[in-house]
């Protein structure tokens, strides 16, 4: 039998056509659900593989947005801009303001909104159950995005380094307010510039989720961090630093507090990790003079791929220590950067292993001598 959602969760939708006896029929009051039918709650959900441990976030609500499962090839026209100023009521109300005028009005020089079609949501219930053999937690978390900037076609990589600072000085406010909910456990800074990289809307934005549960690249990395700090007393990253400081072949920008760097297995074609020098595990616990450094470092970086790679899309993600945990010893948050200049394909799908075709000594090098 189909797996039906229920009435809140297909609105304006079509309804599915064929599939034998046991498809829906119709829409809305006039559906047909089998009696032996599971029906979907609208509220997101998360759900763990039993067989590798992953978990995997259920979102319907997210179908609603434009385009929710097109790709398109160019940036969509977009219309009215909620990111704009004057069109504030067009996002939930802010969460966090810079800038003169009143709470959700024009005048701002940026803005942190909860998403309108939220991946999380911080109002639901704490909850865990099961179903058999398969775990369930509800959707807990927080879901929100960043407007760098009122200035509607100003990527990041072309904002005053102001605006750059304000982007992080946020997400360290924001992460220190919602570490106070104590159901949440670790948080993802992330942003998707381009089509190609997951943007729905031009107007440049980060976003910020939090989550219930440690994330399973986090939770890897602090398992191989403390790995190696129970052997030799000593920070992974740390180490990793200090070899690229002697070999100096992949090290793309460096200043008195960050480096940028194309790690040794990079799994696709220019990543780049952006590191502070000083070992610091928690992103939150940065100071301003910190926070300016690496905000220096970020637009450098993007301005040397702009005008290196002809100014592809990308995603960049942060990576810290979990929620209300003690400064440590053994890990060293970082953010990670990924033009879009190839896709994952069936190799990588079933095998878990990266093909990269560019060795990431000959991206750097590149990187490096770009002018900007």
């Amino acid at each position: 039998p189909a797996l039906v959602r229920s009435k809140a969760t297909v609105r304006g939708r079509r309804s599915i056509k064929g599939g034998g006896a046991g498809a829906a029929i119709g829409e809305g009051r006039n559906r047909l659900v089998p009696s032996n039918a599971i029906v979907h709650s609208s509220m997101p959900e998360l759900r763990k593989d039993p067989i590798v441990g992953r978990w995997v976030i259920i979102a319907p609500e997210r179908a609603d947005r434009p385009n929710a499962h097109l790709r398109a090839q160019h940036e969509p026209d977009e219309g009215a801009c909620a990111f704009c100023p004057g069109n504030e009521s067009m996002t939930p109300n802010e969460v966090r303001r810079v800038g003169p005028g009143a709470r959700n009005g024009p005048g701002w020089t940026s803005r942190v909104v909860p998403n309108r079609f939220p991946a999380l949501r911080v109002e639901t219930q704490m909850r865990r159950t099961a179903n058999g053999l398969f775990d369930q937690l509800a959707g807990v978390g927080a879901h929100e995005v960043l407007i760098e900037t009122p200035e509607h076609a100003q990527p990041l990589a072309q904002q005053k380094l102001a605006q750059v600072l304000g982007l992080f000085v946020a997400a360290k406010e924001r992460i220190i307010d919602l570490s106070r909910d104590l159901r949440l456990r670790s948080i993802v800074l992330f942003k998707n510039h381009g089509v190609a990289a997951g943007a729905t809307l031009s107007h440049s934005h980060s976003q910020l989720i939090a989550l219930p549960l440690i994330t399973p690249d986090l939770a890897e990395e602090i398992r191989c961090a403390k790995d190696h700090f129970e052997r030799k007393e000593r920070c992974v990253f740390c180490d990793v630093l200090a070899q690229e400081f002697e070999q100096r072949v992949r090290v793309v920008y460096e200043s008195e507090g960050f480096v940028a760097l194309s790690p040794y297995a990079a799994r696709s074609p220019f990543e780049t990790w952006i590191l502070p020098r000083q070992h610091r595990s928690n992103f939150e616990a940065s100071e301003l003079h910190e926070l300016e450094g690496l905000a220096e470092a970020v637009q450098t970086v993007l301005r040397k791929i702009d005008v290196a790679l002809e100014k592809p899309a990308y995603n960049f993600y942060l990576h810290t220590q979990p929620l209300r945990e003690p400064l440590s010893g053994y890990y060293h948050w970082h953010l990670e950067l990924k033009p879009m200049l190839t896709q994952q394909a069936g190799f990588e799908w079933g095998s878990g292993v990266y093909i990269n075709p560019t060795p990431p000594e000959e991206a750097a090098a590149f990187l490096r001598q770009t002018e900007v």
